[in-house]
């Protein structure tokens, strides 16, 4: 994969490198004591009948990196732990149609009622070419349900390039239960980075982005590797997942989907290697039959990737 060239660089800065020890962050999160370099791997694990699996321990699981089995070092489980959403709606002028983006702000302001005032946090962006913040990060969620009508259409759309940028901003925030929700109908036109590249970095920054498409006829594009969406294969690298929006009954079912993930992340940590570049990661459950979603790549290494460097 070629690097995210202009962007990557900037959206990486002091992001990527495993820190000596996650004892610092808020209260809300998992907190790994160790004096060695960390990699937290936020997962969601389900059962063969699609319910959430949420109080695994250390003994249950099996991380590769690049194939080889590395010690799984801690696992928490919190249920019901504070969620951070950033909110990302297409703002350019072919979610006029067909009602796409009527459909963004309901579904938004369903998303904003599943959670808690005053626990939770949300955020409002919007994007064309550029990227708005129309609420910043605020656990006030009137707030952000009353900037959804500030929300508009402008022109063409940079949709990987806002993916990427929103992801280094709800990177800083330290809770662990934190997702992009993406509206779009999925019609990038001027995009500067590919849906692999931001995948590689929405990914490695452990962000899962959830991508809700307004226009199923839109959904034609697909990558090299397989006949789906390129959206749906950068959500799927993220641990997240994509979900193709048809009538109210289905949107309530997939947002309230969203919401319960979100507070029932099972978050490990294990040893960073030493040898610096792309680490690609595997989850497995030893010996169940159970599906699970986790970021597929972390970076390793205390310098920030080379532009030259790709996985």
């Amino acid at each position: 994969m070629s690097p995210a060239r202009l962007l990557l660089p900037v959206v990486l800065v002091a992001l990527l490198t495993p820190v000596p020890s996650l004892a610092q962050e808020a209260p809300s999160a998992p907190v790994f004591r160790s004096q060695v370099n960390l990699v937290s791997l936020a997962a969601v694990v389900r059962d063969k009948r699609g319910r959430i699996v949420s109080s695994l321990t250390k003994g249950d699981f099996e991380i590769l990196e690049n194939g080889h089995t590395v010690p799984v070092l801690e696992v928490r489980s919190e249920r019901d732990a504070p969620a951070n959403i950033a909110l990302l709606v297409d703002g350019s002028g072919s979610m006029r149609l067909n009602e796409s983006f009527a459909l963004a702000r309901a579904v938004s302001e369903q998303i904003l009622a599943s959670l808690d005032e005053g626990r939770d946090e949300a955020a409002l962006y919007s994007f064309d070419t550029r990227v708005l913040t129309l609420q910043a990060f605020t656990p006030a969620l009137a707030k952000v349900k009353h900037a959804l009508g500030y929300l508009d259409t402008w022109g063409s759309t940079s949709l990987y390039d806002a993916i990427s940028g929103v992801a280094g901003k709800i990177h800083e925030r330290a809770e662990a239960r934190r997702a992009i929700v993406v509206f779009t109908d999925a019609n990038d036109t001027t995009s500067t980075v590919s849906p692999e590249e931001v995948a590689t970095i929405a990914s490695a920054l452990d962000v899962p982005v959830y991508a809700f498409a307004l226009n199923p006829s839109r959904h034609a594009e697909v990558s090299k590797e397989a006949a789906e969406p390129a959206l749906a294969q950068l959500a799927r690298a993220t641990g997240g997942m994509y979900f193709v929006a048809t009538d109210t009954a289905t949107l309530a079912t997939q947002v309230a989907t969203l919401v319960e993930e979100l507070r029932h992340q099972h978050v490990l940590a294990f040893e960073a290697s030493t040898q610096p570049g792309w680490r690609s990661l595997e989850l497995r459950v030893r010996g169940r039959g159970y599906k699970i979603r986790t970021r597929g790549w972390y970076w390793s290494g205390d310098a920030l990737p080379p532009a030259t460097q790709s996985r």
